[in-house]
Order: structure tokens, then sequence, then C-alpha cells
């Protein structure tokens, strides 16, 4: 008979709530400094212009303050708990109330103090980024030094990384796809301000027999949950003030898709649509741009058919097609549904588009447009580009050889594409990188400029496989468009002239550099 055993190894204690209050904490202060971040970063290139700068330089001056809050923490050596509590207070306060913090400062301060907002945005950011670095290594150490028993250091680096990047990732998938379409901006900041005084509050009773001054941190806490419990119910007030400040006209739209910020204003001179702060087109002159975008390529070709619109879900390009008794059918792909839906179902935005959108003759596409022609087997006698200007590597893969490539693939025999290029007066070299880019694929380029008193002189490349004509008669139902003042379309004064450039590749794309490059010198 063999004897029994008994089990020598130790028994491991069991968990505390002290422990789960602290690595839960991780999990949520990781997800709400990530938030400060993105929040920080998308507010600046929405305030600031869309820029690949403004978001680089937010977010690397964050991680910057992290490191310096990670190195000052050795300073704390007394009252852990009392410390981490409080700097939970002071970033639910500031991080939380920042969008809002910034969109009064941006809607108070005048346009020539642009340099003043600046360092208000980047001094938010320190000292966000500062407490935010402060928080984990304060809860490595109480930890380490309330439940020593359960972890050896290595065990207790592995937990607390383990729930930091945890929460990370949930809010690096949540911000874009539920946080910003569902709460917008300043919701997102204020609500995961709640959630940190909510950690601190959770501290506050774990550790409440340790911790001295018990009721006043108490009524610190409830103060700051108060506060941004009203913040929260009066976000969409404060977006109101502030969108009706940086507009000025009577805003009539004010929507986030899953994709932008939309806004519509109406006013004496006409109703304007900003997409992320940018102005897209304004009532007064937008016939101007459209014209030229459209007719141009449509009259070269000779009898299309078959066109297809990329981009343009405002439905003003499809208006322009549709003056072509010919055409038989235009597709238009459109990666914001929210947007067709706003210029077909909204009246006073159907009737700027001749209620195109209804038209019998269209079919709307709902999709990314270099996914869609990749996959797409259709040609088209014309095909009409009508993207926002490449600000981002996402709207700067739309003007890569590699994406011209896949527009020449849906060209018929004939077939005839346009692209709207900026403007060649002020972004002269992006201008011309266009035309080089479309050159590279083996297309012909034919540029050509229109004054569209909004923007400026903007410019347009035809593209196809031939010479294209520019001796055509517009319809004579447009505005802008003569027969007679063609020609001068087509031709560039010195201050515009071509200039050497390098074709836009997507494994490079440096015509979003070179695009950030010229118009930031016009915003100086």
């Amino acid at each position: 008979m063999s004897a029994v055993l008994p089990d020598t190894a130790p028994a491991r204690p069991s968990i505390a709530p002290g422990e789960v209050a602290l690595l839960a904490a991780v999990f949520v202060v990781a997800a709400c400094g990530l938030v400060y971040e993105l929040a920080a970063g998308a507010l600046a290139s929405y305030l600031l212009g869309d820029s690949v700068l403004q978001f680089s330089t937010v977010i690397g001056t964050y991680l910057f303050a992290m490191g310096v809050g990670s190195w000052l923490s050795r300073l704390i050596e007394r009252q852990l708990v009392a410390q981490f509590l409080k700097i939970e207070l002071l970033v639910a306060t500031i991080g939380g109330l920042m969008p809002a913090a910034l969109f009064v400062a941006h809607g108070s301060l005048p346009p020539s103090a642009s340099g003043t907002f600046r360092v208000l945005l980047y001094a938010l950011v320190l000292v966000v980024g500062i407490l935010v670095g402060l928080e984990i290594p304060l809860v490595m150490r109480i930890l380490k030094r309330h439940f020593s028993e359960r972890y050896a250091l290595k065990e207790l680096v592995s937990q607390v990384l383990t729930f930091d990047y945890l929460g990370a990732l949930a809010v690096a998938v949540a911000f874009p796809l539920l946080l910003v379409p569902h709460l917008g901006l300043l919701r997102t900041g204020v609500f995961f301000g709640l959630l940190n005084a909510l950690v601190a509050a959770w501290t506050l009773f774990v550790f409440r027999t340790e911790l001295r001054a018990w009721g006043a941190q108490a009524l610190a806490t409830a103060g700051v949950v108060t506060a941004l419990a009203a913040a929260m119910l009066g976000a969409d007030h404060l977006t109101t003030w502030a969108e009706d400040r940086f507009y000025g006209d009577n805003v009539i739209v004010r929507e986030s898709s899953d994709y932008q910020r939309v806004v519509v204003t109406a006013g004496p001179s006409g109703v304007r649509l900003f997409l992320n702060g940018n102005l897209q087109f304004h009532s007064r002159d937008e016939y101007r741009y459209h014209e030229a975008l459209v007719h141009p390529a449509l009259l070269a070709q000779g009898a299309p058919r078959r066109v297809l619109v990329l981009g343009g879900g405002d439905g003003m390009a499809v208006r322009e097609v549709l003056r072509h008794p010919g055409v038989e059918h235009i597709t238009l792909v459109e990666l914001d549904p929210h947007m067709t839906r706003l210029f077909r179902e909204m009246p006073v935005l159907a009737a700027l588009n001749d209620h195109a959108l209804a038209s019998p003759k269209l079919e709307i596409v709902t999709a990314d447009a270099f996914a869609w022609l990749a996959s797409s087997r259709d040609a088209f006698d014309a095909i009409v580009i009508d993207f926002p200007d490449p600000t981002s590597f996402a709207l700067g893969k739309l003007y890569t050889t590699t994406f011209y490539r896949l527009v020449d693939q849906h060209l018929a025999a004939g077939g005839l594409a346009v692209v709207q290029t900026t403007s060649p007066l002020i972004a002269r070299k992006s201008f011309w990188t266009v035309v080089a880019t479309i050159e590279a694929v083996g297309l012909s380029a034919t540029p050509y400029h229109a004054h569209v008193p909004s923007f400026g002189e903007w410019g347009f490349v035809l593209a196809g496989r031939r010479p294209v004509r520019t001796d055509v008669t517009p319809p004579p139902s447009l505005r802008f468009l003569t027969r007679e003042g063609m020609p001068a379309l087509f031709q560039f004064p010195p201050d515009m002239a071509r200039v050497d450039a390098e074709p836009n590749r997507l494994s490079d794309q440096r015509l979003v550099h070179l695009f950030e490059e010229e118009w930031g010198r016009v915003h100086q």
C-alpha cells in the first residue's frame, strides 16, 4: 500500500479586491490615455487642417510627455495610493475636458491668433501626457508594495503591461468605429474622463482604510464626477456654439458620419459644405468648378454613354454629366453613404444638384474607390475623379501611379478621365506632380485650370490614351464655359507653368508631404 504524499506546494494567496481594482484600473487608464492622444490629434487636424504634420507632432509630443511622466514618477515616494488618486482626478479633469477646452478656445480666439491656439494645444497635450505617464509606474509600485506575496517582478511587469496593451487595443478599434461616430469628439473625451474619475472613486473605496483625509478626497472625486457629468450633458450646446463661431453663417447640418464631420451652412451669400472643417464648395460659384471638371472631358470624348464618377457624393458632378443627353448610365462610387443621403433627401441640398441623385440613370455604389476599381471589370467612356485634396495618406493613395493604372484599366477605347488636382498657383509643384504621375502610367495628360472665386485658380488634368481635343463647344445651358473661353483654360502663364516633378507612388506618397508644405505657407 503506497503512502499518499502531502502537496507541499505553497497555496497561492487569494486575489484581493485591491488587486482586481488596480489591474482593472490599468486597463481603463490605458484606454483613457490613448483616447486623449487620439482626440488631440484628431482635433489638431480638424481645427488646424487635416494634416499629417498635425497628427504626427501631437502624437510625438504626447509620447514624449508620457516618458517625462514615467521619469518623474521616481520622485513620488510616499502615500502612493493617495498620489495615484490625485493623478486620476487631474487626468479625468484635464484630459476629459481637453477637447471641449480646445473647441472653446478655437471659437473664441480671432483667426490671427492661431499661434496662441497652438501653444494652448501643445501645453494641454504635454500636461495630459505627463499625468498619463505617471499612472502605470505608480500602479506597478502599488501592486508590488501591497501584493508582493503574489508577484515576482517579472510577473508584475507581465500582468500590468498585458492589461495596458489590451486597453489600448480596445480603444484603438473603438475610437474611429464607435466612439467618434456616435458620441463625437467632445463627448468621447468627457466619457473617458468619467472613466478616469470612476477609477479614482474605486481606488478611494478599496483603499479607504489607509487613505488620510478620506473625506476631502471623496469630496474632490464627487466634484470631478459632477463637473464631467454636466459637461457630458452640455456637449451638444458647446459644439453648436463653437461651430457657429467657426463657420459664421447659420449651420443647417452638423453631423458626424463614420468617416468625417459634415457641416453645411446657409447665409445671405449662399450654401457652403465643409468636410472636417475644409470648404468643399460654395453655392455661389460651385458651378464654375463642376462645369470645368466635367464638360471638357465628356465633350472631348465625343459621345459618352457610360460615365463613372469617383467621389462627388454631393451630386454636383452628376448634375453636370446629366446635361449630356447621350449618357445612358452613370455609376457614382462614394465612400460615405451619409453624403449621398443628405444630398438626395434634404430639400435645400437636393435643389443644388437639381435632384441628380434621384436620376434613373444613376447607380450609387457605397465603396472605397481604390478597392472598387481593383475588383470591378466594367469599362467607361468617361471617368470623373472628384476627390478631396491629398491632405492625408488615405487620400494620397488616390493620387498615385497605382491608382491611375486602375483608372486606365477601366477606360473604354477612346475613353477619357479627368482629375481635380488642386491649385496650380498656390500648390504649383503639387499640381504638376499629379500630371507627372498620370504620365508615368503611360497616359497622355492635358492640364488646364479655371478660376473659382472661393478657391482661386484651380487645376484639372485630362487623361487618356490619345491626344485630347480642346476645340469643343459646351452645352448652351452652362453659366461659365463657352466655346470662346475654352482655349484659355489650357493656357498657363509663367507663374503656373510646368515645373519638374516626380511621380507620386504608393510606396512614398511624396505628394502628401509636398501638398502640406505648399499649402502650409498660405496659412503662416
